[in-house]
């Protein structure tokens, strides 16, 4: 079936005989480079506002391309944020809709690696994947990716030092963490990978997807990161009661040096896309899954977030469909094409990337997603077109939890069946003031909406076994 549907999509595009929209200006079609931090909030970057972190090479990388100002996860959660993100579905239908270990991807879901794999890019998927494990239809091997090299359960990405972490289909060990020991810091073997991936196939076009797993807890970072802040904030214990999780003595410290670590690997990226002569001809997106933690298990994750405002002046946190939850930093630097310096307001969520690459790449996306590409606000060439609204839901307790944006205006359900409460955005960007009561005829419009936005979820087939967390740490 795979092989059908990748025939099917390359018989399209030799129909259309689509040509990347770089190729007049390059050699070949521009390398992409998608970064994906983990529980970043919209505000833990100084290019959005943040006083007390040093993320130097983020904030370059936005000088020198567009910063979003309205951008949104697809979810206020990892797995079905990363689905939406792969697949241009929103959450009304995305293959993954919950953090749900038995959601994952299908033969027929046609993933945006898919797509740049049958346009002829090198593809290869770096960190955290969580819509898939060993032996499924999900696993990134069988979603377009040519290598992977990570963690493939969403619970396994949440440790640092793990005994092994996967290549492909094969677990790659990681001896330096046996007995207790700490010498491996997974998240750089996975960037160190990345970098190599990019190195071997810079001189054709290829597509590096790093979805790291940095600054999920658990709160742990090797001592020359965090180094640099102890002393600088009022120190914290921020710890972790589950069993085999690392916990932080100075979690305000911890969090600051785990968030520049995850820049300096950025400034790292880029320096080899300048070493290997490609960065003029590669395309850099950075983003966040969703916004920064909640309280979860301990209420100092919240203090965490609010000590450092990692989420701006935005309402809540991960885990809620208020701004704080959804909204997330988006940076992209394409020389040549994107102005440095430029600022958007552009309302956009994760399934335009789909489109946005399909395009750049000269690929044909399918036809039922729900993206928009965003090359017209990225060169500022042609009309955007704009979304009619963006959709958000998620399961609990026999029912859903949802939000929808129009405009300005925004409704959520925080309860299945509950009130649904209604924000201007445009006034109140903050969600401070619920208007439903003012607007009964725009809620009941809202709620319409939402309900025409969602369809049923798969039915997903039996899954085998999978590896558990204590063959996986400590």
């Amino acid at each position: 079936m795979i092989i059908e549907r990748r025939t099917a999509v390359l018989a399209i595009l030799s129909a259309f005989l689509l040509a990347p929209i770089a190729a007049a200006g390059a050699d070949q079609p521009p390398g992409i480079v998608l970064i994906l931090a983990d529980d970043l909030g919209y505000g833990h970057l100084g290019a959005y506002g943040q006083e007390k972190i040093a993320t130097p090479n983020l904030d370059r990388l936005a000088a020198e391309g567009m910063r979003f100002t309205q951008a949104y996860a697809g979810s206020h959660v990892c797995q079905p944020s990363r689905s939406v993100l792969m697949t241009g579905l929103h959450t009304g239908h995305t293959p993954v809709r919950a953090n749900d270990v038995n959601q994952l991807l299908l033969p027929h879901d046609v993933t945006v690696a898919e797509l740049l794999q049958d346009a002829g890019y090198a593809t290869g998927a770096f960190g955290k994947w969580g819509l898939g494990y060993e032996g499924t239809t999900g696993h990134p091997n069988r979603q377009g990716f040519d290598e992977f090299f990570g963690q493939l359960l969403q619970v396994h990405a949440h440790f640092y030092y793990p005994y092994w972490v996967w290549h492909n289909e094969k677990r790659r060990p990681l001896p330096g963490n046996e007995d207790g020991g700490r010498k491996q810091y997974v998240q750089d073997e996975m960037h160190a990978r990345a970098l190599d991936f990019i190195r071997r196939h810079h001189e054709k076009p290829f597509f590096a997807y790093l979805p790291y797993i940095i600054p999920h807890v658990e709160l742990v970072v090797p001592e020359e990161s965090e180094r640099p802040y102890r002393g600088k904030f009022p120190k914290r214990a921020i710890l972790d009661t589950r069993p085999g999780y690392i916990g932080a003595e100075d979690g305000y410290a911890t969090v600051a040096g785990m968030i520049s670590r995850l820049d300096a690997q950025v400034g790292e990226v880029m320096a080899l896309l300048e070493e290997l002569g490609v960065a003029d001809n590669t395309l850099v997106i950075f983003s966040s899954d969703n916004g920064a933690q909640s309280g979860g298990k301990d209420a100092g994750w919240t203090a965490m977030t609010d000590f450092f405002r990692g989420n701006g002046d935005l309402r809540g946190y991960k885990g809620q469909f208020y701004e704080g939850g959804i909204r997330v930093p988006l940076i992209v630097r394409w020389p040549g094409r994107v102005e440095p310096g430029s600022t958007s307001d552009h309302v956009c969520a994760f399934w335009d990337i789909l489109p946005t690459l399909a395009e750049v790449a000269g690929a044909r996306p399918p036809e039922n997603i729900d993206g928009l590409s965003l090359v017209p606000t990225l060169t500022g060439s042609g009309e955007q077109p704009e979304h009619e609204y963006l959709y958000w839901e998620y399961a609990r307790g026999g029912g859903l939890t949802r939000a929808i944006r129009r405009g300005p205006w925004k409704a959520i359900q925080n309860r299945p069946g509950g009130e649904v409460e209604l924000y201007n955005l445009k006034h109140d960007p903050s969600e401070t003031t619920d208007v439903s009561a003012k607007h009964p005829d725009r809620v009941e419009r809202l709620i319409q909406q939402m309900n025409d936005a969602h369809r049923p979820p798969h039915d997903y087939p039996p899954t085998g076994p999978r590896t558990g967390i204590a063959d996986y740490v400590r």
